[in-house]
C-alpha cells in the first residue's frame, strides 16, 4: 500500500466520483489537511479560559475513525460535516493556562496514520505538532499588512534646510558628505554620504504611499546618529533634527587647521540643542498623526542591542562635555553615571578606546544591560515611551534582537520586560524582530510577537526564483527552479511559527541589509566593488521580478516593500541597495503591476489569513491553494523560459467539477493584466498553458 496514493493515477476522462468509490480502501493522503486558521480552528487566539475546537479534513468517507491527541488524552472525533470531496472531523480541547501541543491520528484498515503541521506520517513526530498559545495575539491590523520600508535619507527630501553638509562633523575618519545630485550612485564607503531626505519628505509622499495601498510604514533608524543608516544611535529620546526641523542654526563647519570633531561646532548645534530635537519630535507627531488619517500604522526601529560612540552617554567625540543639559559621558570619565551602561576591558580614563562593541565596529558600542539597571529602565521606557501619547507610533522592529544582553537567559529576560510595557502602553503595538536562524524561542507569546522572516520566505524564495543568495554572494543552479526544495523548506520554516506569529511576519524580497531582488533576477554574483554599479540593472527579468510579489502578495504573511522595488529599482547589497527612491524615472509597468497586485490582496480575507497548500510542485513551476470561508485562489507559476502546460489539482483545496474558475491577475516579462477569463475546471482539475515567466491568479 502507498501512502501518498496518486489521487489521480487513473485515466483523467473516468469521473471524479467514480474514482473516489475506487480508491476506498485506500486512505487518500492528498486530501488531509488542517492547520491553526479559522478555516480548522475556533478561535486560532484562544485566551486561558477559552476552549478550542480543532477540526481535520479527510477525503469523503475515507477514514475508518479519527483521534485528537494532546498530551495524554486520545479523543475520538465526531464527523461534523460533509461535502462533495472531503469528510471534516472536530473535537473540543478544554482550557489551558499553558502552551499545548496537539496532533490527529487517523485510522483506515487498522493502520494508524499521523498528522501534524509535516503533514501525513506513518510514525509521530512531535517537532511539528500545532500548538495553542493561550493568551498570546498579536495585532490584527498586521496580519497580512502591505508594509513599506523606508530608509529616509534615500526616500524624498522634502526640507533642504535640514541637510547635512559638506564638512559638518568627521564620522569614522572622514568628514560628512551632502550628495546635490538626487540619482548619484552611492559610493562604496558612503556610509557619510547624505542625499537629504527626511521627514518631511514622507508626508509629502504619503498620497502616493496611499494610492500605492500601503498600509504601515517601517522606518529604518530616525533617531539622532551621525551614519546615514543611523543604527548608532546618538540619542533615543529625540528625532534626528537632520530628518526632522532645524530651528536653531547657527556654529561652523569644519575648516583646514580645525578639522576636528571639537571643532564641528554647527553638528553639535543641530543635535544636542533642545529646540531642534523637540521641533523634530513635534514633527514625528505631525507624521503619525497624518499617516493614521490616511489609514498607515508606523513602525520604528528599534537599536538596542548597541548604541553609538556618538552616543550622549558615551560621549566619545565630546560633544555633549560641558553642555548645560547633559552630563559627562563614559568615554571621558571614570566617573560618569552612564559608566556601567557600557563594558570596559582595561582602566584608560581619560578617553577610554577599551570598550565591548557589537562586531569589532568601534562606532557601536555594546550596551551593558547587565551592569545597569538605571540603562534597563531607560531603554525599557524608551519602548514605552513611542508607542503611547502623543506619538502613538504602531509598534517597533528590534535590530538584531537575539544579541542583546551577554547570556541568552538575560536576553529572555529583557524582551519579557520589553513586551509588558510596550503591550501596557498600546495593545495594538506590534513587536517585530531581526533574527536570522529559528525564532522560535522568542515566539511564544511572551517576548516577540513576529520576526522578519527571513528563513521562512526571503531565503526560499530567492533560491527558487534566482538561484541567487540574498547577498547575490553566490548562485545556487541546483536551487534554482527547484519546487520540490522550495516546498520542503517553506512547511519546514512555516511550521516553527504559530499562527499569531506566521500571520504577521514580515514577508520582504529586498531591504537595507540585501541586495535588490530585481537586480537577483540577472543570476550575477557581485558587489558594488566588483561589478560596478550599472551591472546590477544588466540582465534583469521583469517577469521573475514580478513573480516574487506575486508570491509576496498571497503567501502568509505581511508583504513588506522595500522603498523603490516598486519603480524598479536595482542595486547590490549595501550601500548599493541604498539608492534613491527614482521620482519622475519610475518604470510605471512596475509601479502598475504593484497597485494592481497589492489591490488584489488587500480585497480578500483569504490572502491575508486564509490556509495555505501545495497544489502542484514540479520543475520552474508552482502551484498552491489559499482559502477561507468566502472564497479559494489557485496561484500558478511558470518561471522556466518556454511555454509550460500545468495540470492543476484544485479539488485538494475545495474546488469541484461544478465550477469554473476566474482569472484575475496575469504577468509575464512585459505586461500584466486583471482582465477577467474564465477556465473550466476538469475532474477536480485546472489545465492551463503559461507562457514564459508568466504568473496567474484564479479565483473561486
Amino acid at each position: 500500500m502507498s501512502l501518498m496514493l496518486d489521487f489521480f493515477s487513473m485515466d483523467s476522462s473516468q469521473k471524479f466520483m467514480t474514482y473516489m468509490a475506487t480508491v476506498k480502501d485506500y486512505l487518500i493522503a492528498d486530501a488531509v489537511f488542517s492547520d491553526e486558521t479559522a478555516n480548522f480552528r475556533n478561535p486560532v487566539e484562544p485566551k486561558s479560559s477559552e476552549s478550542v475546537t480543532v477540526k481535520i479534513r479527510t477525503a469523503k468517507d475515507n477514514c475508518d475513525e479519527v483521534f485528537l491527541i494532546y498530551e495524554d488524552k486520545k479523543i475520538k472525533m465526531e464527523k461534523c460535516m460533509q461535502d462533495e470531496l472531503f469528510d471534516y472531523y472536530q473535537g473540543l480541547i478544554p482550557p489551558v493556562s499553558h502552551t499545548l501541543s496537539y496532533h490527529f491520528e487517523l485510522k483506515k484498515n487498522e493502520i494508524s496514520y499521523y498528522y501534524n503541521k509535516k503533514g501525513l506520517l506513518l510514525e509521530k513526530d512531535p517537532f511539528f505538532d500545532f500548538k495553542i498559545i493561550p493568551d498570546f495575539s498579536t495585532p490584527a491590523w498586521a496580519k497580512g499588512a502591505v508594509m513599506y520600508q523606508i530608509f529616509v535619507d534615500r526616500f524624498y527630501n522634502g526640507d533642504p534646510t535640514n541637510d547635512v553638509l559638506d564638512n559638518e562633523y568627521i564620522y569614522a575618519g572622514k568628514p560628512s558628505q551632502q550628495v546635490k545630485d538626487w540619482y548619484k550612485y552611492p559610493e562604496v564607503d558612503g556610509i557619510r554620504e547624505f542625499y537629504g531626505g527626511d521627514l518631511k519628505g514622507v508626508i509629502d509622499k504619503l498620497v502616493y504611499l496611499k494610492e500605492l495601498g500601503v498600509e504601515a510604514i517601517y522606518f529604518n533608524p530616525i533617531f539622532v546618529s551621525p551614519s546615514n543608516h543611523k543604527y548608532d544611535i546618538q540619542d533615543y529620546d529625540y528625532i534626528d533634527p537632520h530628518f526632522g526641523v532645524i530651528v536653531e542654526d547657527g556654529g561652523e563647519l569644519l575648516s583646514p587647521g580645525k578639522f576636528h570633531n571639537k571643532y564641528a561646532s554647527k553638528y553639535i548645534k543641530r543635535t544636542t540643542d533642545l529646540k531642534n530635537l523637540e521641533a523634530s519630535n513635534a514633527l514625528m507627531i505631525e507624521l503619525i498623526n497624518k499617516a493614521h488619517e490616511y489609514g498607515i500604522k508606523v513602525i520604528l526601529d528599534g537599536v538596542f542591542n548597541h548604541c553609538g560612540s556618538f552616543n550622549k552617554w558615551m560621549d566619545r567625540e565630546g560633544f555633549y562635555e560641558g553642555l548645560a543639559d547633559y552630563q559627562g559621558g563614559a568615554y571621558r570619565s571614570k566617573e560618569s553615571p552612564y559608566h556601567n551602561y557600557f563594558s570596559w576591558y582595561h582602566h584608560n580614563w581619560p578617553n577610554n578606546d577599551c570598550y565591548h562593541t557589537w562586531n569589532g565596529f568601534d562606532t557601536l558600542p555594546k550596551l551593558n544591560y547587565e551592569g545597569s539597571q538605571e540603562l534597563f529602565n531607560h531603554i525599557i521606557n524608551i519602548g514605552r515611551k513611542w508607542v503611547s501619547p502623543p506619538y502613538n507610533a504602531d509598534g517597533w522592529r528590534l535590530d538584531v534582537a537575539a544579541e542583546l544582553g551577554y547570556s541568552k537567559e538575560f536576553n529572555h529576560h529583557f524582551w519579557r520586560e520589553f513586551r509588558k510595557a510596550v503591550k501596557e502602553a498600546n495593545p495594538n503595538a506590534i513587536i517585530l524582530a531581526e533574527h536570522y536562524g529559528d525564532s522560535y524561542d522568542w515566539i511564544q507569546g511572551d517576548q516577540w510577537d513576529t520576526v522578519m522572516n527571513y528563513d521562512g520566505f526571503m531565503d526560499p524564495v530567492s533560491y527558487f526564483l534566482t538561484g541567487m543568495q540574498k547577498h547575490s554572494d553566490h548562485y545556487r543552479e541546483d536551487l534554482l527552479g527547484n519546487s520540490y526544495v522550495f516546498k520542503d523548506a517553506m512547511k519546514y520554516h512555516m511550521s516553527r511559527f504559530s499562527y499569531q506569529s506566521l500571520y504577521t511576519a514580515m514577508i520582504q524580497l529586498s531591504n537595507h541589509d540585501h541586495s535588490r531582488f530585481l537586480t537577483r533576477t540577472n543570476r550575477t554574483v557581485g558587489r558594488i566593488h566588483t561589478m560596478g554599479p550599472e551591472a546590477a540593472s544588466q540582465n534583469i527579468n521583469k517577469g521573475i521580478m514580478k513573480m516574487g510579489v506575486v508570491i509576496q502578495m498571497t503567501w502568509p504573511g505581511a508583504p513588506t516593500i522595500y522603498y523603490g522595488d516598486e519603480a524598479g529599482l536595482a542595486g547590490w547589497t549595501d550601500p548599493d541597495n541604498r539608492r534613491t527612491y527614482p521620482w519622475g524615472r519610475e518604470d510605471q509597468e512596475l509601479l502598475n503591476f504593484h497597485k494592481e497586485i497589492i489591490r488584489i490582496h488587500k480585497s480578500y480575507q483569504a490572502l491575508k489569513t486564509g490556509s495555505l497548500e501545495f497544489l502542484l510542485t514540479d520543475y520552474k513551476v508552482l502551484s498552491y491553494g489559499r482559502w477561507d470561508m468566502e472564497h479559494a485562489f489557485v496561484i500558478a507559476l511558470n518561471m522556466d523560459d518556454v511555454e509550460r502546460e500545468l495540470f492543476i489539482p484544485v479539488w485538494k483545496i475545495g474546488i469541484s467539477n461544478t465550477v469554473n474558475l476566474e482569472r484575475i491577475f496575469f504577468s509575464d516579462k512585459e505586461t500584466h493584466s486583471t482582465q477577467s477569463v474564465q477556465h473550466e475546471v476538469s475532474n477536480g482539475h485546472l489545465c492551463i498553458k503559461m507562457p514564459p515567466y508568466s504568473s496567474m491568479i484564479f479565483i473561486n
